[in-house]
């Protein structure tokens, strides 16, 4: 049974000294290839007949002729050091048009929604070799975790809470609406006060808190609302409310991305409710790659105009919204 070799003691010059040999059949000119001098070459012919158990080249009138082992190993071992070469300038410089690498990125549920329509119509122009990778993930700190441990590259959601390890910048903004069926008696702008109380409600509550926005702008008033249906995802709201007699607060961008905005009203939420910020994280260790800064400026580029300074962003980001 044979056994795999042992790399631990491979030196790459040897390998790179080979391919110069194959290339030029002679030890002062492969010397000369690579920047080194006839004595070292030939020492290193001499490691690689020993590491290799094999002649390698053998003299003949027009130079050195390769064995059949050292023809064998010459096309695999040059398409090994350029994928070595390659992957090292990689760091250096990024070619969008030619990479066939792989972004991880992790998005919660409705960022995943809003952002790979355009990154993907990007990529495709620009970029048609990238690959991605998609997470989910559910809470600020499962965004921290991700790319604490470079599970993934970028994150888009609610901001993350603060470190020093995670850089952010705005991307887009979502404001809330209130949605009824198109032909709800109550569907009729501007909903007041009163007739917002009298609905019935279905809320969004992720982690089951029994609570949104909504609840904590009306508390400000003294006041409470009917909930009649509670659900974790805020994508299923449009559905239930297109097929029923209640009412949904939700992000405007939900609405529009249902399938069934024609057959919704979209009303104003009636108390000032900020909207709430969506930003792209990374980790600090990728400030400077290249290709990570590439795909950080296609999705910064995407969204120009979205962000309205003059807007607070929402005040309570314990909550989550998806």
């Amino acid at each position: 049974m044979s056994h795999p070799m042992d790399l631990h003691g491979i030196d790459l010059n040897l390998l790179v000294a080979f391919d110069a040999l194959i290339a030029e059949r002679n030890v002062t000119r492969a010397g000369a290839r690579i920047g080194r001098t006839q004595p070292a070459m030939s020492a290193a012919l001499t490691r690689l007949r020993a590491l290799l158990d094999d002649e390698l080249f053998v003299r003949a009138p027009g130079g050195l002729a390769p064995t059949p082992r050292a023809q064998e190993l010459a096309e695999p071992l040059a398409q090994a050091l350029r994928s070595i070469q390659q992957t090292l300038e990689f760091t250096q410089t990024f070619d969008p048009a030619a990479s066939i690498m792989t972004f991880s990125l992790g998005l919660s549920g409705h960022a995943e929604a809003v952002v790979l329509p355009r990154l993907l119509a990007i990529l495709a122009a620009r970029a048609p070799g990238v690959n991605l990778r998609v997470r989910d993930y559910h809470s600020r700190d499962d965004a921290i975790r991700l790319l604490d441990s470079a599970e993934v590259d970028l994150t888009v959601g609610i901001p993350p809470t603060e470190t020093g390890r995670v850089s952010s910048a705005r991307l887009f903004q979502e404001r809330f609406v209130c949605i009824l069926r198109r032909d709800h008696p109550a569907a009729n702008p501007p909903l007041d006060l009163d007739r917002f109380l009298s609905l019935s409600h279905i809320l969004v509550s992720p982690e089951n808190e029994g609570l949104d926005v909504a609840d904590a702008a009306l508390a400000t008033k003294g006041l409470k609302r009917r909930v009649a249906l509670t659900v974790p995802h805020m994508s299923t709201a449009p559905q239930l409310v297109a097929a029923s007699d209640m009412i949904a607060t939700v992000m405007e961008g939900v609405v529009a991305g249902s399938g069934c905005a024609d057959r919704l009203a979209v009303l104003d939420f009636p108390l000032r409710l900020n909207p709430v910020p969506f930003v792209l994280s990374w980790h600090r260790r990728n400030d400077a790659h290249p290709a990570q800064r590439w795909m950080r400026s296609c999705l910064l580029g995407a969204y120009p105009h979205v962000w309205l300074p003059s807007e607070q962003v929402c005040a309570d980001l314990r909550q989550q919204y998806y």
